[in-house]
């Protein structure tokens, strides 16, 4: 597998960029710069482009089983290659080694889910309202997929696009974002490539978003966009490709909040909440943003939670044992710093933590909180929990709709139909009972609502969406034209 990412990898070979920028990737713990990369322009972009477009003619018309087989040498090559990938995730984005092994995993998984996608290509031949008439029809590949990756799971979730994309007979091209080239992007073609992937049919180009951010998606080849990030960002993206008509498929942010009800077991709700709030430092788009309690067991519940938050370790990554490792950047850090600030002016109160040491952010618990606090109505995206009391669960409900999100959720109760109950009350795309609202399976749909993004991944629903139908009629039999045609001859 190749292992040397000081280059970029498009039209077939490991090439330098042709832009006068160099990407300088850092370790987000150590500051130690990791690889320095001569970025892509527009040129090499369009050249990335039309290699995929071209070599992705002939991999539509690939036998299934070849395709298939080239899926499964990925999960060989992976397996081979298990530990430099978790190392690099450690030292790239921050991973603590049981998030970047779990990461992994997920990876693996969606790989063996896609590697069926080569035979369920699949149509229909419907019956006519016209005589004679077959109407066949078809699923085809789109043709050519923009993939932009994030850095919180850069190689699990560019994975969630690129393995389904071309399992499904499409051309790939992947922007990864600038703190993780190397997770995000480049690593794929390693892997691709060492699997005997047609070359030109992925492409990795590592650019700034100032340089070629629009016209990776305003390109006229790519007819799908597959991005993973924020908002705000997913937004211009869809009016970049709402113009040219090109589909989408957006993940993007949320304000998920964990519901503890009054009938709820507090020791079991306190270690999934932990879980699900400090899990990678909370840089996960289905992180716990808020933890609303019934204030019956609010006391009882933020006292068991700061015991527990005062024993996570926090620092070194590359540590086994360490629970939160760094935030990927300074900026991310001094964003949270002022929300935290924020809300204290406005009646939150410090219960644990509250400091930073470089990029490292203290595991910090925030109480008295309300849903109007900055730290409430952001997405925190870090390790920065928020106790909110509520009264009842028709205003639980209330608090959660509140903000133009749902992505996902957790409730806990004692009582199972109680808890789904509430569940079908919130507007999000996945919600979880008796659990976190950190869940992601490669055959179980995921994708959320309102503001937090379009369209669905995983399993065939994913399938659905990297495919295009095609209707061909074929006439059996002469059709009769009725009057139309009466006298013409």
């Amino acid at each position: 597998m190749h292992t040397d990412f000081t280059k970029i990898y498009f039209d077939g070979q490991w090439q330098n960029g042709s832009s006068d920028n160099m990407m300088k990737n850092t370790d987000p713990f150590t500051g130690e710069e990791l690889v320095a990369i001569q970025a892509a322009d527009k040129e090499d972009l369009d050249r990335a482009y039309r290699s995929a477009a071209k070599a992705q003619a002939e991999w539509a018309k690939e036998l299934p089983q070849n395709k298939r087989a080239i899926l499964e040498k990925v999960v060989d090559v992976m397996g081979e290659n298990k530990e430099l990938i978790i190392e690099w995730l450690i030292k790239e984005a921050g991973s603590t080694y049981m998030k970047a092994a779990t990461e992994f995993g997920a990876a693996l998984n969606v790989i063996k889910e896609v590697a069926t996608f080569p035979f369920k290509m699949e149509g229909k031949i419907l019956p006519s309202q016209t005589a004679g008439k077959e109407n066949r029809i078809y699923r085809n590949p789109i043709g050519v997929i923009g993939v932009i990756s994030p850095w919180n799971f850069p190689f699990h979730l560019a994975m969630r696009s690129v393995a389904p994309a071309l399992a499904t007979g499409n051309g790939v091209v992947i922007k990864p974002a600038t703190d993780t080239p190397v997770t995000g992007g480049l690593i794929f073609a390693s892997i691709f490539e060492a699997a005997g992937l047609p070359k030109g049919l992925l492409n990795v180009i590592v650019g700034r978003g100032s340089e070629i951010g629009n016209d990776i998606v305003k390109h006229p080849i790519p007819r799908l966009i597959s991005f993973t990030g924020s908002t705000p960002v997913g937004k211009h993206i869809g009016e970049l490709a709402g113009g040219s008509l090109k589909k989408t498929a957006l993940e993007l942010g949320g304000n998920n909040a964990f519901l503890v009800l009054d009938d709820a077991d507090l020791d079991y709700a306190v270690d999934s909440a932990l879980f699900g709030k400090f899990y990678h430092q909370g840089q996960i788009c289905m992180a716990t943003n808020r933890i609303l309690v019934h204030k019956d067991r609010y006391d009882e519940f933020a006292k068991l939670f700061v015991e527990r938050a005062k024993k996570l370790k926090y620092g070194n990554p590359a540590d086994q044992d360490t629970h939160v490792g760094p935030l990927i950047n300074s900026n991310q850090v001094d964003r949270i710093m002022d929300d935290i600030k924020a809300s204290v002016e406005q009646g939150a109160e410090i219960l644990l933590g509250g400091e930073r040491d470089g990029n490292v952010l203290q595991p910090t618990v925030l109480g008295s909180g309300t849903n109007s606090m900055p730290i409430a109505e952001n997405e925190i995206f870090g390790p920065v929990a928020v106790l909110i009391p509520f009264d009842s669960d028709e205003e639980a409900a209330d608090m959660v709709n509140a903000f133009p999100y749902g992505l996902s959720g957790a409730i806990h109760s004692s009582n199972i139909e109680r808890g789904t109950k509430l569940a079908h009350q919130i507007y999000t795309g996945m919600i979880h009972v008796n659990d976190q609202p950190v869940n992601d399976e490669a055959h179980v749909p995921f994708g959320g609502e309102k503001e937090s993004g379009l369209g669905r991944f995983n399993g065939d629903w994913v399938l659905e969406e990297f495919t295009t139908m095609k209707w061909i009629s074929i006439q059996h039999t002469p059709r009769d034209y009725g009057p139309f045609i009466e006298g013409l001859k």
